[in-house]
């Protein structure tokens, strides 16, 4: 890894070089020097808390005071240019260290073979194969603004990571090497040239097409590579030519152009839209796929009736009798090929079902979406053959598992359940719809839209597109079957009145009867929302359509829990203490009305909104409450992160899935039960002191104008990084209340202060250190809770990305004094009593790779964050040419979250 930042930073320095002469290049490494040297100059009395000797970062912010805007610009776009490329390195090193561990015969730790293995060994009631059977993991990709990178800069990304693997490759010739070196350079050099910052806002749509990336070129290839794992661990040596034993236990979500919670944008249009772009995606990925998989399947049989393959004949001639034109092509060139002929059959219906999305009625996608019918060549397998297009993906499928049982009757298994069954596992998770659009409003819209549609009248424009969206959610379930867009997300649930509004404004908006099929789930966010959850729930019970529904669905139930927005009102400590009191109620409540529940985690990417590893994070839910199935957003930079890779992305879903089996093993995880009942007296302890400390901060009397003055808030809007603003406009104001989680993370991260996902546990442990049990109480807690352990061992992580004199230096900038105390006490209480709980001599003591990467971050994050100091501390104080200032801000906004690779 070394050997490829150097590389990378040699290159970038040419490019310096090249572009802005060598003035720029010395500017550069003299901040870089000067940061490094201002590390190194902490004495060891000092580096426990990393407060250096002199003032070094006065004289640094002095050296970049002095350079002219333009200077001060071009040096923030090169810290951040830097950091893209030390992602891209960490990144490859991740891969050659999965592929180093996966060398040996023993399972990858918190792999689906090791979960199969530890289940398979251990004393649990239930096996493996019964575990597998129920398992369902639900990720669902949403919107949220916290990809602070281009677009252009991630592809631009991937096209060095592409060039950077090549050079890993030892079979390279001198003139093969000489030529990737040529074409890094070329591409560091448009990576530099290529603008940090959006001209323009996102529009829903372009989220939508910014995730489709992520299916194209990661998630339909990784779905049956992880499919196989999984089979490998459980079929041995048969994988591959046995039927498979693992089932298509994945699924995904999406809320990308159908959250509408808070954001204008999200209309009943662009929904439809939406859904039309999945389907032109996931349909022409099948369509290659099969293409690809019937070219090679040159299987020979005979023609004759005593070896053809009777099923595949019957089909076959069933074909022909509806659509003679098209088999009489395919079989020409391939007459004693059945298999063969019969998949490109299906090909040729997957590519008629895709054209006709080209037939919209009006309110349609016009130009067919991403690389859809503008620029398909029409043929004969196009709309020109009525009835040739698939009625749905059960069909499809149905297609595939003929040719599969035809292939194994013929004495070719290996065939059967090869490729073609990872085209079968592809159909099954992604269907034609490729994710389900989830619909999200908040529950106020709701209840004022009723209260219009009952008074009768004229109604407001909100009103009608809610209207419109139960028009859209059918259009799109009568187009690609009820899986396509069901559920429909209540924020801020109070009541099971606000459940029985949205069913009662489905039927108004469709008053002929023909309603979709909708699966409401109430989403608990507030700390008296969760405590009230089971109170909602058994009243949700008794409204009609939710009865109708639990009996079509064999009593399926999906609630959500919000993380973000509990976190930003309780912090923390009591949000994580609180939702897991909740999650065990739930289970209890499920259990005692013979509910299938699933628990939807809303999860942030940062800490402080949920966020961290998150097989660690399934192993902590209260026990019952998995029950083998596990639903959880993926937001924002995590999305890119996690599925911009498939190595990287197999590996994250093979944590998450082995972690909710063996979640689900029950005494599998023995003393889980008993440490969540003898340390509540712990978690009430730190529940109750680190809330007082919390809100003694944020309720005190112009927190939220101090707030606003020290970090870049109001200007993080600016960036145009989502579609959605940063207040929901339900409240009035510019209070913490209305304001989303994730502009309260992003700038509290932008300080170095990362207060989300730290502040209140040094007042919470406090408070247990003082009472009966002492300080060992919660170091015992720490050592045998997996709920504890993940709290603390998240802070820790954050606590080691905070640095407490960056800090300082915003914080002065409210020129409130008494928050600033609170805040850095509060940051030396959590530091102090973390490492006494923990054990450790330093933050991350147990963890060395990222100590040691966080370490090397620092200087060059200390660099931007004291060029983004000069320009905010100029903002504040109405300094001229606010433009140019606001333009270093963003940008180094933006090196500071790659840096940190973290936003909100």
């Amino acid at each position: 890894m070394r050997r490829d930042v150097r590389l990378l930073g040699d290159l970038l320095g040419e490019v310096l070089r090249e572009t802005g002469g060598q003035g720029l290049l010395d500017d550069v490494e003299r901040l870089r020097r000067a940061v490094i040297a201002a590390r190194h100059a902490e004495s060891p009395a000092s580096a426990g808390t990393r407060r250096p000797s002199g003032d070094a970062f006065g004289k640094i912010s002095d050296m970049v005071a002095a350079w002219p805007l333009e200077r001060a610009e071009a040096v923030a776009h090169a810290f951040t240019v830097y950091f893209h490329l030390a992602n891209l390195a960490e990144e490859h090193q991740r891969i050659r260290t999965l592929r180093e561990r996966d060398s040996g015969d023993q399972p990858v730790r918190e792999s689906l073979a090791d979960a199969v293995a530890r289940i398979g060994a251990g004393p649990g009631a239930v096996s493996a194969d019964d575990l597998i059977r129920g398992l369902r993991v639900h990720p669902v990709l949403t919107a949220h603004p916290t990809e602070a990178r281009r677009r252009a800069v991630t592809e631009a990304l991937r096209r060095i990571g592409g060039l950077l693997s090549r050079l890993d490759d030892g079979r390279l010739g001198a003139s093969e090497r000489a030529e990737t070196r040529r074409r890094l350079r070329e591409d560091i050099d448009l990576l530099w040239r290529t603008s940090a910052l959006r001209t323009a806002a996102m529009r829903p749509l372009d989220e939508v097409r910014a995730a489709m990336t992520a299916f194209d070129e990661t998630l339909f290839l990784v779905v049956p590579a992880l499919y196989r794992s999984l089979d490998r661990a459980l079929n041995g040596a048969d994988s591959g030519r046995a039927a498979p034993a693992a089932p298509a236990f994945l699924r995904y979500g999406s809320w990308i152009g159908a959250d509408r919670d808070g954001n204008p944008f999200v209309t009943a249009e662009v929904t439809r839209q939406t859904a039309l772009i999945q389907a032109e995606h996931a349909l022409r990925a099948l369509q290659n796929a099969t293409e690809r998989i019937g070219r090679a399947l040159t299987v020979h049989a005979d023609p004759g009736p005593a070896t053809a393959p009777p099923g595949m004949a019957r089909a076959i001639a069933a074909a022909q009798n509806v659509h003679p034109e098209v088999l009489a092509d395919i079989t020409a060139r391939a007459p004693e090929e059945p298999f063969r002929a019969y998949l490109l059959y299906a090909a040729r219906r997957l590519r008629a079902t895709r054209l006709e999305l080209e037939d919209q009625p009006p309110g349609g996608p016009g130009g067919g979406g991403p690389g859809g019918a503008a620029t398909d060549r029409p043929d004969r397998a196009g709309p020109a053959f009525p009835g040739l297009a698939y009625p749905g993906p059960a069909e499809f499928i149905d297609d595939l598992r003929l040719v599969q049982r035809e292939l194994a009757q013929a004495g070719a298994p290996r065939q059967a359940f090869g490729e073609l069954q990872h085209l079968v596992w592809q159909a099954e998770t992604f269907g034609f719809h490729l994710a389900e659009l989830e619909i999200r409003q908040h529950s106020a819209v709701h209840a004022r839209a009723l209260a219009e549609v009952a008074a009768g009248g004229e109604l407001s424009a909100p009103t009608r597109e809610v209207l419109a969206t139960f028009r859209a959610m059918a259009w799109i379930q009568d187009r690609f079957g009820p899986d396509a867009c069901r559920r429909y997300v209540i924020s801020f649930t109070r009541s099971a009145a606000d459940i029985a509004a949205v069913y009662e404004l489905a039927r108004r908006a469709i008053p002929d009867g023909c309603l979709p099929r909708l699966d409401v789930v109430p989403l608990f966010e507030s700390g008296a929302d969760l405590e009230n959850a089971t109170r909602v729930l058994d009243d949700m019970l008794l409204l009609e359509p939710v009865a109708e529904r639990l009996a079509v669905t064999g009593r399926r139930l999906e609630i959500m829990l919000g993380y973000s927005d509990s976190a930003k009102e309780l912090g923390p400590v009591s949000a994580t203490l609180r939702l897991f009191t909740a999650q065990q109620r739930l289970a209890r409540w499920a259990e005692a009305n013979d509910i299938r529940l699933t628990m939807f985690h809303g999860r942030g990417g940062a800490l402080g909104r949920g966020g961290g590893p998150a097989g660690r994070a399934v192993l902590a839910q209260p026990p019952g409450s998995v029950a083998g199935r596990f639903k959880v957003t993926e937001q924002g930079e995590v999305i890119f992160a996690r599925y911009g890779h498939p190595m990287i992305a197999q590996r994250h879903l093979e944590q998450v899935a082995s972690a909710v089996l063996l979640a689900s093993a029950g005494p599998g995880i023995a003393a889980r039960p008993a440490a969540a009942g003898r340390y509540r007296l712990v978690a009430d302890l730190m529940d109750a002191g680190a809330l007082r400390t919390y809100r003694t901060l944020v309720e005190a009397d112009g927190f939220a104008e101090w707030f606003a003055q020290i970090s870049p808030l109001d200007e993080i809007g600016a960036m145009r990084i989502g579609s959605r603003p940063a207040r929901r406009g339900i409240g009035t104001g510019a209070g913490l209340d209305d304001l989303r989680a994730i502009p309260w993370v992003f700038a509290w991260s932008q300080t170095r202060v990362n207060l989300p996902g730290w502040f209140g546990l040094g007042s919470g442990l406090a408070a247990v250190a003082d009472g009966a049990g002492g300080l060992q109480e919660a170091q015992d807690a720490y050592q045998s809770w997996p709920l504890l352990a993940v709290l603390l061992d998240n802070a820790e992580m954050s606590l080691a990305k905070t640095d407490r004199r960056i800090a300082a230096r915003y914080l002065a900038l409210g020129g409130r004094d008494d928050l600033t105390a609170i805040v850095l006490e509060e940051y030396d209480l959590t530091r102090k009593l973390v490492l006494a709980v923990t054990g450790h001599d330093r933050l991350l003591a147990n963890r060395p790779v990222l100590s040691r990467a966080v370490a090397l971050r620092d200087p060059y994050v200390d660099a931007l964050s004291l060029l983004q100091l000069r320009a905010l501390t100029a903002l504040r104080t109405g300094a001229k040419e606010r433009d140019r200032l606001e333009r270093l801000l963003l940008l180094t906004v933006n090196g500071v979250a790659a840096g940190l690779q973290n936003t909100g």
